[in-house]
């Protein structure tokens, strides 16, 4: 796998505007509130790749969402909005 095809979780949480702050992304995955296909991490470094599926605490429940697309930089809502695709709305 080269660099290119895989991106910081907290990043890319960043870039599909999760959080406000890519600190807050950090926070987030430290504290245990993501698993990356279905294994629980605390790494805000650990790595993604297009077509993993994350399970995470969104302000109305827990979300179920698959990765559609890494991002070079932080865009707006709609292009953040295009970097994944929920499977399971917040319950």
């Amino acid at each position: 796998m080269t660099e290119a095809t895989r991106q910081r979780l907290d990043v890319w949480l960043w870039h599909a505007r999760f959080r406000r702050h890519r600190a807050d992304c950090a926070r987030l995955v430290a504290a245990g509130g993501v698993r990356v296909n279905s294994q629980g991490t605390d790494k805000p470094h650990a790595r993604l790749r297009v077509g993993d599926v994350l399970t995470m605490q969104a302000r109305d429940g827990i979300v179920v969402l698959r990765v559609l697309a890494l991002a070079e930089r932080r865009g707006d809502a709609t292009t953040a909005r295009g970097l994944y695709e929920v499977i399971a709305p917040p319950t």
